[in-house]
């Protein structure tokens, strides 16, 4: 019966019935005031969860996990993987990738069957310590490794790629690290599974679906406009392409690849 009722609400009612229960609500003046009406979250319990569900893909029980959920078979971003291909022919196929927010390996994991022929990967996640620390426990490799900051990845290894994968949203200040990314120089950036609407940029609250884990956090919905000017004066975009993840507000997630101006 509950899946019929399904199938004949029109989306516009399902979102705002499912927005009661989970998913992104409200549009905040400032990101303060927004986490003063959220729970919060168990990172521990997060952590565990996580390391649990990536340690399955690695030992081959499962064949994907994202955002501690564990799938079946691999839901691939193939315009993702594409501008990982081609920007490893630009290096000789070689990939120096600056994963930032990038869990235990999620990315890593998912397109490593097409990383492994490559001469070199280098793929290091910028993480919180907790992470950090779990991932050099338990993930890391020649190829995977956990660094504390940017600064610390960027003294060890020539990074050619940042990545920055469901991450922006989810910080306080998040064109700070945008500035602070391209003050490094790095050639290319790559944005993904981020969400963009036409007006000014929202704070908003998002609740996560209970049956990931219990938990909620602001959000940012970015301006696009706003964004791909701030972009602009640095970096030219060569790819645009939708993104896996779908909010129930008007938006939009999306990925774009980056590359510096005048790269030689």
């Amino acid at each position: 019966m509950v899946n019929f009722i399904k199938k004949i609400l029109p989306r516009w009612l399902k979102n705002m019935i499912t927005s009661f229960f989970y998913g992104w609500s409200g549009n905040y003046k400032t990101w303060e005031e927004a986490r003063a009406k959220c729970s919060g979250y168990d990172s521990h319990v997060i952590l565990e969860k996580v390391k649990r569900s990536v340690l399955q893909v690695k030992e081959g029980i499962a064949a994907y996990e994202r955002d501690s959920v564990i799938f079946d078979k691999i839901h691939y971003s193939y315009p993702l993987l594409a501008s990982l291909m081609w920007i490893a022919t630009q290096k000789g196929r070689r990939l120096n990738v600056l994963d930032f927010g990038g869990s235990l390996g999620s990315t890593y994991f998912q397109n490593k069957t097409f990383f492994d022929p490559l001469e070199e990967v280098n793929w290091c996640i910028v993480e919180q310590p907790d992470f950090v620390k779990t991932g050099n426990e338990c993930f890391t490799d020649q190829r995977l490794h956990f660094f504390y900051s940017i600064e610390e990845c960027f003294k060890l290894y020539q990074i050619d790629l940042v990545l920055l994968s469901s991450v922006l949203q989810y910080l306080e200040k998040p064109y700070s690290l945008l500035n602070q990314i391209i003050s490094t120089g790095v050639d290319y950036i790559i944005v993904d599974r981020t969400p963009f609407i036409q007006n000014r940029d929202r704070i908003t609250i998002q609740k996560v679906n209970p049956k990931i884990y219990n938990g909620s956090y602001p959000c940012w919905f970015f301006s696009e406009a706003e964004f791909l000017e701030k972009m602009k004066g640095h970096y030219c975009k060569l790819l645009e392409f939708e993104a896996l993840d779908k909010a129930n507000i008007p938006s939009e997630y999306k990925g774009y690849l980056f590359r510096r101006n005048l790269i030689p």
